[in-house]
Order: C-alpha cells, then sequence, then structure tokens
C-alpha cells in the first residue's frame, strides 16, 4: 500500500481544441497572474507544472512582457517548472525531425529563465512512438510520463516500468493510469472527496512499485486550485496511514530508481483498451494533414540541406528565421491540432498557419538558391541554370527544370563545353514585370518565356551543377507529344484500363500488377478522432467506373491520366438505403521518366458528399502477414490483423483496435515483392482483402462533427464535444501527391529520392 501521495499541481494547456488560441489566451493571463501571484507570496506553496511546454509562456509574454523577470525569477528558484518541450507534440503523424525541433527549442526557450524539467512530459498524446525512448535520451532524458497507449499485454500492469525502443533508447516510465486530470477541482467537502477518491486510489495503489504515487492537481485550462492546503488536510483524514504533500515529479522519479527489478516493455504503445488512441485520427481533415506532410518535408530535404550548402559557400545560415518557420508548424503540431479534432474555427487558423509556414520556406529557399547561383563567377557566364542534388550521393537522374529567358534559342553546356539535349514539354509566356518591374518602368514590354525542359546528367552529391545558357539563331522546337499505348521506361510499364485502374508491370522483378489505383467508397458515421462506418455499410467502387483515358509521351518522360466520375451515395441518409445519388469527379495521373524507379501520381478529387471515407487501392498479388513501414528515424513492422480484434468487445476495450496505422513516408508489406507507396500528403493505410493482399491508403474522410456518442467502432461517451464542424466534410476539390515503387531492400532511400527531388534555378543576365 503506498504510503506517500505526491500532489501536483499543474495544469494541461491545450493552445486551441474546440475553442481558438486567441480564446485560451485570456484564461492564461489571468491563470498565470494567479499562479505567479501564489508562487510569490506563499512560501510553502512550492511548486507549480506549466505542462511541459513553453509556447505557454510564448503567448503569455506576447501580451504580458512585463512578467518576464517574474517567471525568471521563479524558474530560477526552482517553483515555476517548464519544459522540456515547445508544445505537446503529436508523436504519430509528424516526422521525426518536428519531434527533435520540438524538443531542440523547448529546451532552449526554457534554459533562458532557468533548468528545464527534463521529462518527456507528453500526458495527452494519441499513442506512444517506439522512437520515443530514443529521441528523448539524445537530449539527455532518461524519465518518461505518458497516458495513453499502453496495456497489459505490452509485458507489465504497473504504472513504472522502463520503456525501450526497438532499435535502442531506454527510459524510466510513470504513467499516468487514470490520466492527468484526476486532481481537478478536488471538491472541499469530505464526503464528496472521498467519493471521488475512491474510484482513484485502488488503482493508482494497484499499479504502484513502491511507496509512491502522484495525484496530478488540475485540469485543461484549470486555473490554480487555491484551497489545496484544505484539501490535503481532509485527504489526510480519509487516508490517515498516508502523507500528502504539494510535489513535483523528479522526486517520484528519484525514488523510482532506487526501485530494483522493474519490468520493461518496448516498442510502439498504441492500444486503446483503457484510453483512446484514435487510430484513425491520422486522416482526419485530409488537407491539413496534407500541408503538414508537404512542409515538413520542405524544410528538412530542401530548406535546411541548402542552407548549409550555403552556409559553406561563406552565407549565413539564417537560423531565426527557421527557427521561425519551425514555430510556425510547431504549433500545429500539439496533439489536438494536427489531429485536427477542433472547431472550424481553429482549423482554419491552423491552415493559415500553414500558409504562412510554407510561404516563409519557399522564399527562404528561393533566397538561398539565388545567393549560390549568383556567387558562380560571371567570367564562366551571366546566363546559367544551376541544378541541386541535396542528398549525400550523386544522382543520375531526369532532370526536370524551368529556363525563363527571352532567348529565341538556346544551347544547354557544362562548365567544360559538353553539350546536353534536352526535350522542351511546355512553353507559357511571363509578364516582364514579373521579372523586374525596372524593366517595365524603362518600356521594355516583350514579354520572357518559360520554357518547361528536361534532360539527364549526373548531379554531384550535396552539391550542384551549373549548365550554361547560350544564345544561338533559330527558336526552341517543343518536342512533339504522342500518344501512346504504354508508358515505359527500362524500371516499369503502364497501361491503362477502361475504368480508370492502372496495371503496372515491374520489368525487373518480371511481374505484372492488374487493376492498381482503384478507388473505393464507404460510408463514415465517426467524428474527426475516428473513423466508423455503417454497421451495414453500402461500399461503390471504381470497377465500373467510365474513364478517359490517355498516356502522352515527352520523350524523356510519359504521363498517363485517368479521368472519371463515380456514382456514390450523397449523405448517410441515401448510403443507408443504397442510393447512388451524388458524383464525385476523380482524375489520377501518373508520370515515368527515364531512368527512375518512381511512378509519381497525382490525384485530384471533386467531392460532392458528405459523411464517407475514400480510399486508394493497390493490390500486391500475394498474401500479407505484416506491414512494414517507416516512423521517426527508421521503420515498423507491424501485423495486419491486431490479435486484440478478437478480445476486445468481452475486455471492453474504449475503442476497437483495427489495423489501421500511419506512415511517415512509406508503406509496403512484409514480403519481398510488391508494390510500395510512397506519400507526400497523406499518411494512413490499412492492408485490406481476404488474404489482406491489398494496401488502401485514406485519401480523406468526410465528417460533420467533432465528437460523436456510441460509435460502432467506439462505443460509450463521445471523445471530445459533440460540436458541429461542417468543413470536416472537405466538400470541394482535394490535391494528393503519392508515388508507387517496388518493394526492396532499399526503399527507404527510394522514398527519401522522392521526398528530395533534384531542382534548379536560371540567372540569366536581364533578371535581379
Amino acid at each position: 500500500m503506498a504510503k506517500h501521495v505526491h500532489v501536483i499541481p499543474h495544469m494541461h494547456w491545450d493552445r486551441e481544441w474546440y475553442f481558438t488560441t486567441e480564446e485560451s489566451r485570456i484564461l492564461l493571463v489571468n491563470n498565470m497572474d494567479e499562479i505567479l501571484e501564489r508562487l510569490e507570496t506563499d512560501e510553502n506553496y512550492l511548486y507549480y507544472m506549466l505542462d511541459g511546454q513553453t509556447a505557454i509562456l510564448e503567448d503569455y509574454f506576447d501580451v504580458k512582457p512585463e512578467n518576464l523577470e517574474r517567471v525568471r525569477k521563479l524558474v530560477q528558484q526552482g517553483k515555476l517548472i517548464v519544459g522540456p518541450w515547445y508544445t505537446q507534440t503529436d508523436e504519430m503523424v509528424v516526422g521525426g525531425e518536428s519531434i527533435v525541433r520540438n524538443l531542440l527549442y523547448g529546451l532552449k526557450d526554457s534554459r533562458k529563465f532557468g533548468e528545464p524539467m527534463m521529462i518527456g512530459y507528453l500526458p495527452d498524446s494519441f499513442g506512444q512512438s517506439e522512437k520515443m525512448p530514443q529521441i528523448l535520451n539524445g537530449f539527455g532524458i532518461t524519465r518518461s510520463i505518458f497516458w495513453r497507449g499502453s496495456s497489459e499485454r505490452h509485458g507489465t500492469n504497473k504504472q513504472n516500468f522502463f520503456w525501450e525502443g526497438n532499435e535502442g533508447g531506454k527510459v524510466l516510465v510513470h504513467l499516468l493510469p487514470l490520466g492527468y486530470a484526476i486532481g481537478k477541482y478536488l471538491p472541499a467537502e469530505k464526503e464528496a472527496l472521498a467519493k471521488r477518491m475512491s474510484k482513484y486510489m485502488p488503482v493508482l495503489e494497484h499499479g504502484a512499485v513502491n511507496d509512491e504515487i502522484a495525484l496530478p492537481n488540475g485540469h485543461d485550462q484549470m486555473p490554480i486550485q487555491q484551497n489545496i492546503y484544505q484539501i490535503m488536510d481532509t485527504l489526510k483524514e480519509i487516508y490517515p496511514d498516508k502523507t500528502f504533500f504539494l510535489s513535483r515529479y523528479e522526486k517520484i522519479f528519484d525514488e523510482l530508481e532506487k526501485v530494483p527489478d522493474l519490468d520493461t516493455i518496448k516498442g510502439e504503445l498504441l492500444d486503446g483498451k483503457y484510453m483512446r488512441v484514435h487510430r484513425s485520427i491520422f486522416s482526419t481533415r485530409a488537407d491539413l494533414k496534407s500541408d503538414n506532410t508537404r512542409i515538413e518535408n520542405k524544410i528538412t530535404n530542401i530548406l535546411e540541406p541548402l542552407a548549409s550548402i550555403a552556409h559553406k559557400l561563406g552565407f549565413s545560415y539564417e537560423h531565426g528565421l527557421v527557427e521561425n518557420i519551425w514555430k510556425d508548424i510547431m504549433k500545429n503540431h500539439a496533439h489536438d491540432s494536427i489531429g485536427c479534432c477542433c472547431s472550424d474555427k481553429v482549423h482554419q487558423q491552423i491552415a493559415d498557419r500553414f500558409f504562412l509556414a510554407e510561404d516563409k520556406t519557399d522564399e527562404l529557399i528561393k533566397f538561398y538558391k539565388r545567393k549560390i547561383t549568383d556567387a558562380i563567377s560571371q567570367e564562366i557566364t551571366l546566363d546559367k541554370l544551376t541544378v541541386f542534388n541535396l542528398l549525400p550521393y550523386e544522382r543520375d537522374n531526369l532532370v526536370d527544370a524551368q529556363i525563363i529567358t527571352k532567348m529565341k534559342n538556346f544551347d544547354l553546356v557544362d562548365e567544360n563545353g559538353k553539350s546536353y539535349d534536352f526535350t522542351v514539354t511546355k512553353t507559357e509566356i511571363v509578364d516582364a514585370g514579373l521579372i523586374d518591374r525596372q524593366i517595365v518602368h524603362y518600356g521594355d514590354y516583350d514579354p520572357f518565356v518559360r520554357y518547361y525542359l528536361n534532360f539527364v546528367d549526373v548531379i554531384p552529391a550535396m552539391g550542384y551543377k551549373t549548365f550554361l545558357i547560350k544564345e544561338k539563331d533559330g527558336a526552341v522546337a517543343q518536342t512533339a507529344s504522342r500518344l501512346v499505348s504504354a508508358a515505359e521506361n527500362e524500371f516499369f510499364k503502364i497501361s491503362l484500363n477502361t475504368n480508370g485502374s492502372f496495371n503496372i508491370t515491374d520489368k525487373l522483378a518480371n511481374i505484372e500488377y492488374p487493376a492498381v489505383l482503384m478507388i473505393e467508397d464507404g460510408s463514415d458515421d465517426g467524428d474527426e478522432y475516428d473513423f466508423s462506418e455503417l454497421e451495414d455499410d453500402f461500399i461503390v467502387t471504381s470497377k465500373d467506373a467510365i474513364a478517359e483515358t490517355k498516356i502522352v509521351n515527352f520523350g524523356l518522360q510519359s504521363i498517363a491520366v485517368a479521368k472519371f466520375e463515380m456514382c456514390i451515395p450523397k449523405d448517410l441518409d441515401s448510403r443507408k438505403a443504397k442510393v447512388c445519388d451524388s458524383k464525385m469527379g476523380i482524375e489520377i495521373s501518373a508520370k515515368l521518366c527515364a531512368k527512375s524507379k518512381i511512378i509519381d501520381l497525382e490525384i485530384n478529387i471533386d467531392n460532392q458528399s458528405k459523411d464517407h471515407r475514400v480510399r486508394l487501392l493497390i493490390p500486391q498479388g500475394i498474401a500479407s502477414s505484416f506491414s512494414v513501414s517507416d516512423n521517426q528515424f527508421g521503420s515498423i513492422k507491424r501485423p495486419v490483423v491486431d490479435s486484440a480484434m478478437a478480445v476486445w468487445e468481452q475486455e471492453k476495450w474504449d475503442e476497437r483496435p483495427d489495423s489501421i496505422y500511419p506512415m511517415l513516408s512509406y508503406v509496403a508489406s512484409d514480403n519481398s515483392t510488391g508494390l510500395a507507396v510512397l506519400t507526400n500528403s497523406v499518411r494512413e493505410f490499412e492492408f485490406i482483402g481476404t488474404n489482406f493482399d491489398t494496401i488502401a491508403i485514406t485519401l480523406f474522410r468526410g465528417v460533420g462533427f467533432l465528437g460523436k456518442e456510441n460509435l460502432y467502432r467506439r462505443p460509450g461517451r463521445p471523445s471530445g464535444i459533440k460540436m458541429a464542424t461542417p468543413d470536416s466534410q472537405l466538400l470541394g476539390k482535394l490535391h494528393f501527391e503519392l508515388a508507387l515503387a517496388a518493394n526492396d531492400p532499399h526503399l527507404a532511400r527510394t522514398a527519401k529520392e522522392y521526398l528530395t527531388p533534384l531542382f534548379g534555378i536560371t540567372k540569366c543576365l536581364i533578371m535581379p
């Protein structure tokens, strides 16, 4: 029986949820003022924890900068506990570098005030990534606190244990078995307090491994409980064999580290037995999830490597601008924000932050490209195309570039005078004012021409190659496109079926995959947290669609396009009646380039229906037992069927353990053959089919409520609150960027190449 109860004063701070950041800021100012006053005037009120995230302080100082020194003094006294995170990050659908930067900037900001809390505190994230122990250890953090995702089937029924990653990392865990809010608004009346604690104390004691247990005294946006001394006195009357005192989590860990032979568990923690982890939240608001994927990849694969090259050449690495961009998107990485289980108003603010972050990213990329290209000796030429390769090995690839010039014709040669054949796939007029306003100011209205061209060359590792643009007589000949029956290179052959599906042949493995990229449409009676179909669902596929198809060859690349409409139910009532009274427009484009092991996909959908889930189907032609996908800084193998599916109802799990999982950039089966899916947008998959021989990629889910009760897959209370969110139906046009590749041992490298394309910039004499 535990003897020592550590009362932990704190507030859990959702910057936004069903309320906006500005709404919560008003409460934050009030709460912080009360907290500072109590800590400064009551020497016995020893500790208060600010939810492990420094964004709270950033929001507070935006309106109360005069209190900065008060906060610094309290942190240095050890009374106000800050850090280590910048925001309370999600662990499943944000990239590894995002989580690392969240810790990096959180610790950096904390140390402006004093010593941060060196505990991986994530009390409400929807599941625990198996890479988290390794990430925490990289910052010298060996202690972790969380709530969601674990159960006894991982290897322990205790609330204190060691947790290891599959490929390294180890932390000592204090689990919050009942969450972070069991001590919220503790009642002063003895009978009411005893009734409340009678529900919690047996659970806390059952899982304890020593005499120490925690009673978190706080809740979402909760102000400081001013009568906590009175509460603790009453608790001592109710439990005379225990001591109750204000404390901090470090003191619990200090005692835990003395306990011998603690259990050790390993790997990803994504069980929804005792607390919901929302396994299908990975596809809510697919538009915002796609924004995040694309921007993360731009920052990590393009912007920062490019900035590193520029720094090596003597230019400034703009740390402040980069940090500003990261913080923009990390505000969106808080578990509710990137989970997209928020009000429509909040989702609009999330979209606005993503828009600004991407704009800053694009402009900084453009700045570095220009700085590097400008530094190339003008004795070589004033007119040049610089192509960048930001991977650590040379690449012999198709270069897809644009040249903007007034030249009517030109040669492309390297510094050694070697001339390159290139194909021009398209041209377009560019207004001179967009190039240089001064040109128009002095009366030169002649337009520029943008030439879309491609050619093949070897680009050096983590560097660039410059091609000279030399004017010559005549006019550039645009490559004549031609319709062909199949797209083909040395790796793949692609043909189209009348229903818009694709037949893909892996030429190296000599395997044909028929009817790839069909569309599946089914009901979604769930909410922003979870997918949940109707119990008697009506599923429609594109099997019987009639598509407009064409395959166009441009010399070094071919594009196959299928365009069709699917007749689907317009809403749940029509779905229940099995009536298809709406149409969904779909266009799937596949690009195959010379020397490429990747089939680039663009999918455009015009959605005019509600409460449904749309998935892209990639049949493998062979049964699968496990999926293989990437997580932060590695890969993870998961069963295509969770064994808990057989017992979840009898064991009364909080939610059904469907094998719907997140990836970051790729997914494939554990077989040595098959097609892998790469992504630069949505990140949710499931293996389906009688033999689990098909990868289903969730393109989007359309739902109308933040939370709903009694879902088919999630019985009981609503998650969150029942609030209408009509924007989450995602009516209108949607765009997705994916790719296919052969499933082989180099899949991770192939995915990295897909997300790190070669790219160029033109610099001409009359351009600024």
